[in-house]
Order: C-alpha cells, then structure tokens, then sequence
C-alpha cells in the first residue's frame, strides 16, 4: 500500500528572484537568477543534479515548448530534464516532478524551476486563454473571465451565510490590506505600498464585488528548489526543509455540470487539502499549522480558501479575518510574504515562490517578516476557476 513521500525528500536550496516589471531581463536571465541562488544556498556544484522539472504555461509568449530552454539557459548538458504546464499550479507540478523523482530512488538531487515573464506581452492581465480547453472552450464558455467566475463566488458566499454586501467588501478588504502590509516588508516583491480599507473599497470595480486590490496582476519572475534524498539533507546544511506532503487534485468539471455544488466554495480545495493533511499525519490544521501561503488570486479565493483547507469553520472565516488570526502577528499567518498581490503571478513560478518563503520562515532567514518558531508551513497553488480546477497542496516542515 502506498505511504505517501513523507519525510522522504528535503528542500536544501530555493532561490527565487524579484518579481516585477524586468525589462532589463529576460526569462533566460530570471532562470539563472534564481538557479544560482538556489545552488549556492545548497553548497553544491551545478554537476551534482542529476535530474529537473522545468515549469513554464504560456510557452508562446516566453521561452517556447519542451525543456530545452532551461538546459541551455542553466549550461545542464544531457541531464533527464521535462517540462510540465498545470495552468496557474505549473510551479507547483514542477516542485512534485522532482520530489516524486527523488523519493522513488530515481534519482538523489533534483531541480525544480519555474519561469514566467508576461509584463512584455503588452496585456495588462493573462495572455489569451480561448483555447486553454481546447476548441470546446469557445463552444460552451466563451465569456468566461476568472474576474467574473470568482465575482459570482463571492456573490453566492455572501448570499449563502446572509453576509451583508457592503460588510462583505470590507471583510475582502481586510485580506488585501493584511498581505499589502506584509509585502513592504518583502524586497523580492512587485508592489511594496500600504493601502487602506478606503483606498480598496474606492477602487475601479472589476467584477462586482471585486475591485481593483482584489485581483492579483501578472508580474515576471522565477524560482527554484533543490531537493535530495532526506537521509542525505544534513550533509548539505544544517536546517533541511523536509516535504511532509504534496498532493493535487483536479476536477472533473462536474461542480459547473450536475452535481449539487452551490458555488461558495472550491471542492478541489477541500479534498486536495484532506489528502495533504492525511499523509501529513496532520488532524486540526488549525492548531498544528504555523503558517500557509494560499493561491490569493482574489480575495474572495483567499477567504473560501481558509475554510476550505478547514482552518476556519464554514461561513466563519470573516471573523478570523476580522480577529486578526491571519496577520503576520496572528495566530497562523497566512501570505506573510504579501502573496500573489504583492508579488503578481508569473504563473510557472508562483508555486514555488510560495514554497520559497515557507522555506525561509521554517528555517529563520525571513527578515522583518519572520514569525515565531514556525514548525509547519503549507502551501496553496490553484489554477482555473470555482467551478472547474485544479488545486496543490504542499506541506513542509523542518
């Protein structure tokens, strides 16, 4: 019977480099940026991997398909290297690539890399995503928007535990306020600036009732992980990040078709995070978790997100957000690195960015931004959309 990967690979070197508009840089150099950090965190020669897992979705507007350009970019001669695409998990699927690859004896040292850079496509948000179905995507859901699909989200959270609107807003308002503040702190972010609860509410709608600060933007960046054998880890360094699980889930679909889904939620995110905590060895998330870092597209995903992952009881998790719970000084911080709004969403790397920061608080290098003696972080990487999805739940701990 199958027993799950934990404690049987360890994080011993992440890099991850500034998200941002980098025009001075292209995705070749956001490559080499977060390997090199990554390998000297690790202490090894670039010769000692033996394998890597390249994460890239829009190939068209960045470095093309296969994994050719992540061996020529990191000089990785006739190495095992594959390049995977799970819409917005990319870099999390790289991250489990090499994790699997490592805990079944395939190989001992691995790399996991994600990249993307979409500030030079001149769209202010994705690039075109008609076909990302396939041709049946403009058949049976042609105006289909992530702004609109977890707009309607939030209308039916709100309906569903009889949340005033406007108290509603202020409850999403809260979220963004929280990871803007935490993302000052944070200089490999793409927005470092406070806002206040006026500036969000005032903002430019962009799906009723998600205004401007309740979206993420696009940004460019990389990041990147090593990982070996846990027995070999304290070889390397002296404060491992061990992976004690890393699951996915994706739908089938069947919410937005025939089932009895009512909308205010993500089922992928409640089964997948079941999973991670079952090979975890986790039984209250609530009490054991240290701190997470959750796919914050929205802020409405944010807020479904913390319920789903059964932190916060159903329909309660405005009043965690309004207790404070999920500050930086809370009882589980959650985007202490300021999250997808402050640093955007290059999708291959937002993954592992988010593993990257888990990795620096559990190992007490996260600056101004460090919380108390974290023993379990957790990560949250979505793609698609309420009704049809995909959803990473990784779980680390020292």
């Amino acid at each position: 019977m199958a027993d799950g990967i934990k404690d049987k690979v360890a994080i011993i070197g992440m890099g991850c480099t500034r998200f941002g508009e980098r025009w001075e840089a292209g995705s070749e150099d956001l490559m080499v940026e977060a390997f090199q950090e990554a390998i000297e965190d690790a202490g090894i020669d670039r010769k000692e991997i033996q394998a890597a897992w390249f994460g890239s979705c829009f190939d068209e507007v960045n470095v093309g398909k296969s994994a050719a350009p992540l061996s020529m970019a990191l000089k990785l001669p006739f190495l095992p290297v594959t390049r995977v695409e799970n819409f917005c998990a990319t870099g999390s699927e790289a991250l489990r690539g090499a994790a699997y690859a490592v805990a079944s004896g395939a190989c001992d040292i691995a790399l996991a890399l994600g990249c993307e850079k979409l500030k030079d496509t001149g769209y202010g948000g994705l690039p075109d995503m008609a076909i990302l179905l396939g041709t049946k995507n403009r058949l049976i859901m042609p105006g289909l928007t992530a702004p609109g699909g977890f707009a309607m989200m939030a209308t039916r959270y709100f309906a569903k535990y009889g949340i005033d609107p406007e108290e509603g807003k202020k409850i999403l308002a809260r979220i963004s306020i929280k990871s803007h503040k935490n993302g000052v702190k944070n200089p490999k972010a793409h927005l470092r600036t406070e806002v206040t609860e006026e500036q969000v509410l005032k903002a430019p709608m962009i799906a009723w009732p998600l205004g401007l600060f309740d979206c993420c933007g696009v940004s460019d960046g990389a990041a990147a992980a090593i990982l070996c054998r846990a027995d070999m880890a304290k070889s390397f360094r002296p404060d491992p990040v061990r992976i004690k699980a890393l699951q996915i889930a994706i739908s089938s679909g069947e919410e937005l078709m025939y089932t009895k889904w009512d909308g205010s939620y993500v089922e992928t995110g409640f089964r997948c995070g079941a999973r991670a905590y079952e090979e975890a060895g986790i039984k209250n998330p609530r009490e054991e978790l240290s701190l997470f870092e959750v796919h914050d597209c929205f802020s409405i995903t944010e807020l479904v997100t913390y319920e789903d992952l059964q932190i916060s009881p159903r329909g309660k998790a405005g009043d965690d957000v309004r207790d404070g719970f999920f500050d930086l000084d809370g009882k589980i911080p959650c985007q202490s690195d300021g999250g997808l709004k402050c640093f955007g969403h290059p999708i291959g790397a937002s993954g592992l960015r988010m593993m990257y920061e888990i990795y620096k608080q559990l190992q007490g290098k996260a600056g101004e931004r460090q919380i108390k003696d974290p023993k379990i972080g957790l990560t949250h990487n979505m793609g698609g959309f309420p009704a049809m999805n995909l959803i990473s739940v990784c779980i680390a701990g020292l």
